[in-house]
Parts: C-alpha cells; structure tokens; sequence
C-alpha cells in the first residue's frame, strides 16, 4: 500500500470529508486532493499533522506501511486459575515512566545526599557565601573608579589629532588637516 493510499485510509477513518480533514490538520484543502489522487507526496510536516491530530495512529505504518494502522488497546492478560473466576480477563496499564520509579533504592540515590544537613531546630543550615565573591558581582564589573576615568583622560590627551573628517549628507566629505 502506497503512502498516498494510507493517507486516503487515514480520511475515511477519520470520518471527515477530504476539505475537513484539510482543515482538521491544518493544511490546504488542495493539498489533500493533490495527495490523495498521487499527484504529490506528501511532506514530513504533513506526515507529523497528521500523527499529532491522531496520536493512536502508529507510526511505522503511516510511514512504511508496516504492522497495524492503529495502536492495539491495552494486552489482555488472563487471570491465574488460582482464582476463584478462572474466565475473568483483566486489563494492564503499560508502565510509564513514573510507576517504574516506585523506590529510589533500586536506581541507587540515596535521599540523605539530596536533603540538606538540619539543625536542632530542624532548620537546614545555610553556608554564608565568601566575600571575595560578595565584591565581585556582574554589576560591579562595570563600575569604573574616578581614578581610572582620570587617567584615560590625561592619556588621551597626549595623543596629537592627525585628521578631522566631515560627512555631508549628500554624500560629500571634507578633510582637515593641522
């Protein structure tokens, strides 16, 4: 099966028209009917609307034509015969990330090396930061004594002018020498 042709089986299971789904996935109503009919194929941006509006779409068979068009439902799992209702099925949520994170010990950290030192009062102890760091900030960095602006005065003082230049707007200059 072509891409075109999953595309076009995409719309009917959508249940929108062709224009509708055009506007459903945001994208030019002619470029549906390009599509669909094989004249063009589509883009990777096309491609990605389409699975962002229908996430239970799979991907490997909207790209390669492989496998399922849609994401089975959650695996059946039957019951042990330990039960007293042997023909019960029950469903499993897959795991996430965070239900497999039910305790820090199995992934080895240790929780009294992220929780701060406490006091008797049961406060956490803050260190006092050092202040040589307290005289150095980014602001001050910036600052400039008057001292130092004094002496690149008196620095730029000794230099002599060598030339002065006037640009006129309309695209003449003049040029001084002393």
């Amino acid at each position: 099966m072509s891409l075109n042709e999953r595309i076009s089986k995409v719309i009917e299971y959508s249940q929108f028209t062709p224009s509708e789904f055009a506007d459903e996935i945001d994208v030019q109503r002619s470029s549906i009917s390009h599509i669909t009919s094989g004249r063009n194929k589509p883009s990777l941006e096309f491609i990605i609307k389409i699975k962002s509006r229908f996430p239970e779409l799979l991907w490997d068979w909207l790209v390669t034509g492989e496998g399922e068009m849609l994401k089975s439902e959650v695996p059946e799992i039957k019951i042990s015969e330990e039960q007293p209702e042997e023909d019960q099925v029950r469903t499993t949520p897959l795991p996430d990330l965070f239900t497999m994170m039910n305790d820090d010990d199995e992934f080895g950290i240790d929780e009294t090396e992220t929780e701060p030192a406490l006091t008797a009062s049961g406060e956490s102890v803050i260190p006092t930061p050092d202040k040589a760091a307290e005289k150095i900030s980014d602001s001050q960095r910036l600052e400039t004594s008057p001292e130092q602006i004094l002496s690149q005065v008196i620095g730029n003082q000794s230099n002599k002018i060598k030339r002065i230049v006037l640009f006129y707007e309309n695209g003449k200059f003049e040029s001084f020498e002393p």
